[in-house]
């Protein structure tokens, strides 16, 4: 033909799926705002697409679908003396975090929320919503989860009231478990807790407007069985996250330790 090789392209050949693939990442873009093309990928990977992260990024950025900014990583002391912030998780069911997480509905009510995590595995063991959370609320939540997997060897938690109740601490230090509380102030030595809570908010309660209480514990449950289904990967314990189901009551609905006791 007289041409140069140079000048010459090969026709692109479009995918038969293509549109169809565009269309669920944009969807999945949609339903989860602060995923990456890497977890959109994953994502996709669950539901039985071939499909690698190059093409995924690829159609990312052909559409203008934005890559979150990445969170700076948060720094931790792990020394030797056992004490509450150096204790690092070994295994499953070695420590466990709980903490207190606030949000309102639209009537200005408060709403707390009693987040209890494995440490070693990162499962979501419990996210339990009510106006107010006391001491009995959180023995309730423990003995449920206690009858369906076992207790841990340590809990650590901050020095909220919920928490450092005799009652509460009487009952743990009687089956064997150690409680660990952080210095007040101090939410950095409960990393791994604040990390899942940060998590929680960014993904879902920043998210959500919530009108009722029944609403947020669904809305809630439906977003930690995802997290423990995998649908969010976690770095740190590879491509995607837990995927063991809690099978404790987060609605508060089932037994209570108190009757269980009587």
């Amino acid at each position: 033909m007289g041409q140069p090789l140079s000048t010459q392209r090969h026709i692109q050949k479009v995918p038969e799926d293509e549109e169809r693939l565009v269309e669920r990442i944009v969807d999945f873009a949609s339903q989860y705002g602060r995923y990456g093309y890497r977890r959109i990928t994953a994502l996709l990977r669950n539901e039985g697409w071939q499909v690698n992260h190059k093409r995924v990024e690829r159609i990312w950025r052909q559409e203008g679908l934005k890559v979150p900014k990445k969170q700076p990583k948060k720094g931790r002391l792990w020394l030797t003396d056992g004490s509450c912030i150096r204790l690092r998780p070994e295994r499953k069911d070695h420590v466990w975090s709980y903490d207190i997480v606030m949000l309102r509905t639209t009537d200005g009510r408060a709403v707390r929320i009693l987040v209890i995590i494995d440490e070693y595995s990162r499962e979501c063991l419990s996210l339990a919503a009510a106006r107010a959370i006391r001491s009995q609320d959180v023995l309730d939540q423990l003995y449920d989860l206690f009858i369906s997997r076992g207790t841990p060897d340590y809990i650590r938690s901050d020095n909220g009231p919920e928490f450092t109740a005799k009652a509460v601490r009487k009952w743990l230090g009687d089956l064997g478990i150690t409680t660990l509380f952080i210095e007040p102030g101090s939410p950095w030595e409960n990393g791994y807790v604040e990390s899942f809570n940060g998590k929680l908010r960014d993904e879902l309660l920043n998210r959500e407007i919530f009108d009722t209480l029944l609403e947020v514990r669904v809305l809630l449950e439906r977003w930690r069985w995802e997290y423990n289904s995998g649908l969010q990967t976690t770095s740190s314990r590879g491509s995607y996250g837990p995927k063991t189901l809690s099978t404790s009551d987060t609605l508060m609905g089932g037994r209570s330790y108190t009757q269980i006791r009587k």
